[in-house]
């Protein structure tokens, strides 16, 4: 067991929630039961049981873990949508997220340009 977490590739479940800020927002603390409900749900979660059947996520499964809870929360799909997604490319998901960081800087962009026009209007006409 010293030698699993002196080899840090493999989290805990608790660090994991740490990790992907699981937090149970009405009692402050980390929500471990998401990661284990959707350990059931998508067979990509593989974690490993050592003594005392506490379970261990490597790498892998974390990356999976913040792609599920990227295309959960951050844009709204349904577990039968990730679950598609996941089992075909994962490359879609990484594209769909690139997309979304593109998106949502054009929108700064334009935001600011909206304000520098106001600004210029103020100036102008005050």
């Amino acid at each position: 067991m010293t030698k699993l977490k002196e080899n840090s590739k493999y989290k805990t479940i608790g660090e994991v929630a740490k990790i992907l800020n699981l937090v149970n927002e009405k009692k402050g603390t980390l929500s471990t039961y998401t990661i284990r409900f959707w350990e059931k749900e998508f067979k990509q979660i593989k974690p490993k049981f050592f003594s005392g059947k506490r379970r261990y996520y490597d790498e892998n499964s974390v990356n999976i873990l913040k792609k599920i809870k990227y295309l959960l929360k951050e844009k709204g799909m349904t577990l039968n949508g990730v679950k598609k997604l996941l089992n075909s490319n994962d490359n879609n998901i990484d594209e769909l997220h690139n997309t979304s960081i593109t998106q949502k800087n054009i929108i700064k962009s334009k935001i600011k340009n909206i304000k520098n026009i106001i600004i210029n209007i103020k100036n102008n006409h005050g």
